[in-house]
């Protein structure tokens, strides 16, 4: 296999057009955070960091030369592209953001129809952004597919970008930190999340003994990638579960403290609604502090 299939010697275009939206979506992300608290509005600066991380580390993977043979530097590339960098961008609560830093007017009311259409809640249905996530990984090592981009950087290109998209939506879903137009219970997302780590591992066992059809990695680069594979997602994956956990922490004492002033007691043992199963609808602006 040709080095030159993982990471042809120039940035495709549409290499180029996700790393650019990587660092223009950190620079409005700041932008956005920054007049929060010029009028006075709280916003975590650990959250700027995070996002401006996944931003950069998207910028790097998909331009930078990493180490390892060619196979290794696809699958550190896929990590930081498709798992590790959604996590830090999701964990910034991006839409959150967007809604608070509007102004109330056409752009606002547009957005928020967007994040309540039927079209993103049937993407951010976790199973399935989670078929399109590694479903795609699968068809992707597992499929001629790989060996048929080799030497054709618009294919190649094109499996960056369905990388990126795919593990935003993967990771936008499980999260359930931002007003959408339906967040899914702790049960399904965490079901989703252990069902898609299962077959992600189950990926990278089978890419340690085989190469994807068609391809003639050798052995010590093979296993190496498979290792990263393995692990990296590992990592990530205990990631998301942390994130899920805080996320439903922070909204179980929140109704908590709604409780009294509503004089009920009932449910408290089961977090906010529909927390640990079902799904529950959530309001525009959502009620994140």
């Amino acid at each position: 296999m040709n080095p030159a299939h993982v990471h042809p010697g120039a940035p495709g275009p549409a290499e180029l057009v996700v790393a650019g939206a990587a660092l223009l979506a950190t620079v409005l992300y700041l932008a956005a955070a920054g007049r929060l608290r010029r009028r006075g509005d709280a916003w975590p600066v650990t959250r700027d960091m995070s996002f401006a991380a996944g931003g950069v580390a998207t910028a790097w993977a998909t331009l930078g030369e990493t180490w390892g043979g060619p196979f290794t530097q696809h699958v550190v590339r896929h990590l930081v592209v498709g798992m590790a960098a959604p996590l830090l961008c999701v964990a910034a609560r991006p839409l959150t953001l967007a809604l608070r830093a509007l102004a109330p007017g056409r752009a606002r009311r547009r957005l928020v129809a967007l994040a309540h259409s039927g079209a993103v809640g049937l993407l951010l249905f976790p199973p399935l952004a989670a078929v399109l996530d590694v479903g795609g990984l699968w068809l992707l090592y597992r499929t001629d597919l790989f060996a048929a981009t080799a030497h054709r950087p618009w294919p190649h290109s094109a499996v960056q970008v369905h990388m990126a998209v795919a593990g935003l939506l993967f990771t936008f879903a499980v999260g359930g930190l931002d007003p959408v137009r339906r967040r899914w219970g702790l049960a399904v997302r965490g079901a989703t999340v252990l069902a898609a780590g299962a077959a992600h591992a189950v990926l990278a066992r089978t890419l340690y003994s085989r190469p994807p059809p068609g391809t003639g990695f050798g052995a010590a680069d093979l296993h190496q990638g498979a290792q990263w594979m393995y692990y990296g997602g590992d990592l990530v994956e205990a990631g998301l579960a942390v994130l899920m956990g805080v996320g439903w922490y922070a909204a179980a004492g929140r109704a908590r403290t709604r409780r009294p002033r509503r004089g009920s007691g009932a449910g408290w043992l089961t977090g906010p609604a529909g927390a640990l199963g079902g799904h529950h609808r959530t309001p525009a602006a959502g009620g994140e502090p």
